[in-house]
């Protein structure tokens, strides 16, 4: 280890060491973090090498390639990486470069294709990553290629839970279900919603933000900033519901740590919800295709888990940047820092295979009213971070804080507007800082 990563490890080291002793030595003692976090370039580089390329980063859902030759090209920290289902079934994932001289052999974002086919040269390989075609072979050794040299290569670690797929530039990390901890039953929770495979509805929404990816991090599980930034969203439901008046100050549910930084909030929302769970604010039409659902519900599931799986509303993150939102309907948040106040996002909603057109009506309207581009919360989120970054950006030279000690006076217990989920978050992230990513 050289000077000075030695000095900044120390530094770091110290600074948290100080945050925490300050925060857990009395239950009334603030938790705070200094806004150099969300600033410091160097400290961002460093946040790619212990982080983000030595962790399972999820890059797509398996069905978005239902039919073999179906494949997904994009980018992941800047390395292109390609997802093709083989004939067999199998989805692989492999390093979008031409082994020859570096062309991209999948050159769209997504398709269907016999034969991955460069166009610098005309070498061709198959959905399982193999050549199967060299131009001018007679210009090549007998043997070439069988070692399997040249043939497409493959991501070091690519492994998937219930249709979401992980890639990993880390061939050491632990296994998939190992990692995902107890973010494992949340993530069956969404898919147990129906008998029938979850499927992409309407593509993937794209956008950037000018913000530090760890602000959307703890934004998307925030609760408690929905009533103040969202007001709009809140006049809306009790004009969709006259006489129901939702009370988001009473606990409705909890957060919790569910290791290896991953954490959630858990609650009754006050909204309805496709799967199973009717209120005024949707259609009298749809009542009894929702209510049919929750019978389906019971008998598959039983009575006590289909009603956690119809009624229960979380935002869950899986450390460090994927959030699946179990809301008003099932979204899927994925986003990829570019730079220290700059971050793509990726967004896609989940549907069963085979509902009614009314209900995947409903549920896109669900998702699309508050989650989309011009929605009653994603725009609101996106000014306060990048107002938020702003803010810290033009006060460099000040000391300033950031502050999550919300439930630290009744840890353990929680409720879901508290912010326990979220120090588990910083404490993953300052253990990887501190220790080299181990």
């Amino acid at each position: 280890m050289d000077r000075l990563e030695t000095d900044y490890q120390a530094a770091a080291e110290a600074l948290f060491n100080y945050v925490e002793t300050n925060s857990t030595d009395q239950a009334d003692a603030p938790m705070v973090l200094p806004a150099s976090v969300y600033l410091d370039p160097d400290r961002w580089q460093r946040e790619m090498d212990l982080i983000f390329k030595r962790l399972p980063l999820m890059l797509a859902l398996s069905c978005e390639m239902p039919n073999p030759g179906d494949y997904k090209a994009m980018d992941a920290l800047g390395l292109p990486v390609l997802l093709a289902r083989g004939k067999d079934g199998k989805v692989r994932a492999f390093l979008n470069v031409c082994p020859h001289r570096g062309a991209p052999v999948a050159r769209q974002g997504h398709g269907n294709c016999n034969r991955f086919t460069c166009i610098y040269h005309g070498w061709s390989w198959n959905g399982k990553g193999e050549l199967i075609h060299l131009q001018g072979e007679d210009g090549f050794c007998a043997n070439f290629n069988a070692c399997g040299e040249v043939n497409l290569r493959a991501v070091p670690r690519f492994d998937s839970y219930r249709g979401l797929c992980f890639v990993s530039f880390n061939p050491d990390i632990m296994d998939l279900e190992d990692y995902l901890a107890g973010a494992k039953d949340y993530i069956d929770l969404i898919m147990d919603q129906s008998d029938q495979p979850m499927e992409v509805v309407g593509g993937t929404q794209e956008y950037s933000v000018r913000s530090n990816w760890k602000a959307l991090a703890e934004n998307s599980i925030d609760i408690y900033h929905g009533p103040n930034t969202h007001p709009s969203y809140v006049d809306y439901l009790m004009n969709q519901m006259p006489g129901v008046v939702p009370d988001l100050s009473t606990p409705h549910g909890h957060v919790a740590d569910l290791g290896n930084g991953h954490g959630v909030a858990e609650y009754h929302g006050p909204w309805g919800r496709p799967v199973a769970d009717w209120k005024p604010s949707l259609s009298e039409d749809i009542k009894p295709q929702i209510e049919a659902k929750m019978q389906e519900l019971e008998a598959r599931l039983g009575k006590e888990r289909a009603e956690r799986v119809a009624k229960n509303s979380f935002n869950l993150l899986i450390f460090p940047n994927l959030v699946l939102l179990n809301i008003h309907t099932v979204a899927i948040r994925l986003f990829q820092p570019v730079r220290t106040n700059y971050m793509d996002t990726f967004m896609w909603i989940l549907a069963p295979k085979g509902e009614s057109d009314e209900m995947r009506r409903l549920r896109l309207h669900n998702g699309l009213e508050f989650l989309g581009a011009a929605g009653f919360a994603n725009p609101d989120d996106i000014e306060v971070l990048e107002t938020c970054q702003a803010s810290f950006e033009l006060s460099r030279r000040e000391e300033l804080w950031n502050e999550i000690s919300k439930g630290m006076n009744r840890e353990g217990q929680e409720h879901w507007m508290d912010e326990g989920h979220m120090r588990a978050f910083w404490r993953e992230w300052n253990r990887l800082m501190t220790q080299g990513g181990k």
